[in-house]
C-alpha cells in the first residue's frame, strides 16, 4: 500500500511539473554523462594505472622457455663444417632474468606515470568546463528565443482583438478603409514574425539537444537559468594554472630521468635445462648457466648535456605560454566585468523606454475608440513598444551570456 502510494504521488508530481526537467542543470548533467570525450579522459587515467601495474610487473623475474634445435646434415662430404655448426644442436632451456632497478629510478617512472594521469584530470576538468559554457551557452540562447516568442505571440494577440475593433469602425466611416489596411498589414507582419520566431525557438531546443547528446524533437518553453556571479579565483587558484605546473614538473621528471639513465645497470640472469650437440654422451648434456650483465656509460658524445639543454628550452617555452596565458586571463575577465556594468546600465535605459511606451500605446489606445489618434502614430508606438521589449530580451540574453563567460574562468583546482 506504500509504496502504491508513493508511485501514486510521483505520476501527480510529474503531471503537475511537466516542465520539470527543463532547466539548465538537467540539460548540463545529460551532456556530462553522454560526453564521449570526458569518458576518454577517464580510460586515460585508467590506463596510466595499468601503466604501473606493467612497471611492478616488470620488476618481478622474467621466466621465458626457450627451444632452439638444429640439425646440418654433411651427406657425401657435402654440409656445413661440422666444426661451425657440431653437426647439430639441440636446446630446451628455461630463462630467467631479473633488472636490478634502483629505487630512485623506480620512483622517477612511478611520478611521471602520475604526472600524466594528473594532466589528464586536468584536461578533463578544463573539458568539463568547456562542455559546461557550451550548453549554457546554447540553453540561454533558446530560452531567449521563447522569451521573444511568448513576448511577441502575446503582442500578436492584442493585435488581433484591436484588428476587431480597426474594423468596427472602419466600416462606420470612424477611419478609412486605408487606415485599416495599413493596421492590416501591421498585423500580418506580426503573423509572420511569430511565426519565424517559432522555427527558430524550435532549430535552437534541437541544437540544445544534439550538443547534450539527447535524442528528442520535442520544443517547449526553458525555465530562467539560474546564473549567479562566481567568485573568481587568482589564477594560481584556478584549474587552468594547473597544466603549466604539471608541465614544469614533467621537464623536471624528464631531466631527472636523463641523470638516471646515465647510472650503471645491473641484469641477472640464469637457465636451465638441455643443451646439447649430439655428439659425445648427449643424456649428460643437462645444466644451468648463471651470469651478470653489467654497463656504465663511458662517452656518448655529450647527449646527456644535449637533452639537458633541450629541457632548459622546454622550460623556457613553458614560462613564456604561462606569462602570456596570465595577461590573457586577466584582460579576459576584466574586459567582461566591464562588459556586465554596461549590460546592466542598458537595461535600465530601456525599462524606461518600455515604460514610456506602454504610457503611449495605453493612450493611443483609449483615443483609438473615438477616432482621435491616427493609425499611423499608433502603429508606430507600437513598434517603438516591440523595438524596446525585443531589445531588453536580447540585453537579457547577452546578459546571462557574459556572466556564463566569467564563471567559466571560476573553476578552482
Amino acid at each position: 500500500m506504500i509504496r502504491f502510494i508513493l508511485i501514486f504521488l510521483l505520476a501527480v508530481f510529474v503531471i503537475q511539473n511537466p516542465k520539470a526537467q527543463n532547466n539548465i542543470d538537467f540539460y548540463i548533467d545529460k551532456a556530462l554523462q553522454n560526453s564521449p570525450l570526458l569518458k576518454d579522459y577517464q580510460n586515460q587515467v585508467r590506463a596510466n594505472y595499468i601503466d604501473s601495474m606493467r612497471i611492478r610487473a616488470g620488476l618481478l623475474p622474467q621466466v621465458n622457455a626457450i627451444s632452439n634445435s638444429t640439425w646440418s646434415p654433411v651427406i657425401s662430404g657435402w654440409g656445413h663444417d661440422e666444426v661451425l655448426t657440431n653437426g647439430a644442436n639441440i636446446n630446451a632451456l628455461l630463462s630467467v632474468s631479473k633488472e636490478i632497478v634502483s629505487r630512485q629510478n623506480l620512483q622517477n617512472q612511478y611520478q611521471a606515470i602520475r604526472l600524466q594521469s594528473q594532466s589528464v584530470l586536468v584536461a578533463g576538468k578544463i573539458s568539463e568546463q568547456d562542455l559546461k559554457k557550451s550548453v549554457t551557452e546554447q540553453y540561454i540562447t533558446t530560452y531567449g528565443t521563447w522569451q521573444l516568442y511568448g513576448f511577441n505571440n502575446d503582442l500578436l494577440t492584442l493585435l488581433k482583438k484591436e484588428e476587431q475593433l480597426f474594423k468596427k469602425l472602419a466600416e462606420q466611416g470612424v477611419y478609412k478603409q486605408t487606415e485599416y489596411l495599413s493596421f492590416l498589414v501591421t498585423l500580418q507582419q506580426q503573423e509572420l514574425q511569430v511565426a519565424q520566431i517559432k522555427n527558430q525557438c524550435q532549430n535552437n531546443a534541437a541544437t540544445l539537444n544534439y550538443l547534450c547528446g539527447i535524442v528528442d524533437t520535442a520544443s517547449q518553453p526553458l525555465s530562467a537559468p539560474k546564473l549567479n556571479l562566481a567568485d573568481l579565483p587568482e589564477f594560481q587558484g584556478s584549474v587552468f594554472s594547473q597544466q603549466f605546473i604539471i608541465d614544469s614538473l614533467k621537464i623536471t621528471n624528464s631531466d631527472k630521468q636523463v641523470d638516471l639513465s646515465y647510472k650503471p645497470k645491473l641484469n641477472v640472469f640464469g637457465d636451465a635445462g638441455y643443451y646439447s650437440s649430439l655428439a659425445y654422451q648427449p643424456w649428460k648434456n643437462w645444466g644451468t648457466t648463471i651470469g651478470l650483465n653489467f654497463s656504465m656509460p663511458i662517452y656518448d658524445g655529450h647527449q646527456r648535456k644535449i637533452q639537458h639543454d633541450k629541457n632548459t628550452i622546454a622550460e623556457q617555452t613553458r614560462q613564456s605560454y604561462r606569462d602570456f596565458y596570465v595577461k590573457q586571463y586577466r584582460q579576459q575577465i576584466n574586459r567582461l566585468l566591464q562588459q556586465l556594468q554596461a549590460n546592466q546600465q542598458l537595461a535600465e535605459q530601456i525599462t524606461k523606454q518600455i515604460k514610456y511606451a506602454q504610457v503611449l500605446i495605453d493612450a493611443d489606445r483609449k483615443l483609438l475608440e473615438t477616432g482621435d489618434v491616427r493609425v499611423t502614430d499608433y502603429i508606430i508606438a507600437i513598434n517603438n513598444y516591440l523595438n524596446a521589449k525585443n531589445t531588453l530580451v536580447q540585453n537579457l540574453i547577452d546578459k546571462y551570456q557574459i556572466i556564463n563567460q566569467i564563471n567559466y574562468w571560476s573553476r578552482k583546482k
